[in-house]
């Protein structure tokens, strides 16, 4: 699907991600951390992709293979090192306000790919095991 740069849809798109999980054994902290990271990536694409200009589109692809959630997200946006975003946990950047959203994504996600797309933008691949319990959340608990 296609929506205008707007903040207002990204509850929108986390509804469908829900409704995508729906029916699946997916435990809520999960889901939780799922749609945590959907939204960071929505919004990054809003803001600093789109510059929210309502007149530029998010790209948005979500889909369940096997065990496995893919996300897509692309916007349309001139493009970024994902390798030069500042480390939020660098003392330097600990007070900062933003800057935390790929770091969200990273640490929610199993899988998160950056490329600029042939047609223009940056998309970003999401991807998360919905099966049984992975490292990563073993770590976190």
């Amino acid at each position: 699907m296609s929506l205008s740069s707007r903040f207002e849809n990204i509850e929108m798109v986390q509804h469908l991600c829900s409704k995508l999980l729906e029916g699946r054994d997916v435990p809520e902290e999960l889901r939780h951390w799922i749609l945590m990271a959907l939204r960071e990536a929505l919004a990054n694409a809003i803001k600093h992709g789109n510059q929210q200009d309502t007149t530029k589109h998010v790209h948005l692809e979500m889909d369940i293979v096997g065990d496995t959630l893919a996300i897509s997200i692309r916007d349309e946006g001139p493009g970024f090192d994902p390798e030069a975003v500042a480390d939020p946990l660098a003392p330097e950047n600990r007070l900062k306000t933003s800057g935390r959203g790929i770091f969200y994504m990273r640490t929610f996600m199993d899988d998160v790919r950056f490329r600029r797309h042939a047609s223009g933008g940056m998309e970003i691949v999401l991807k998360k095991t919905l099966g049984a319990v992975n490292e990563k959340e073993e770590d976190r608990a």
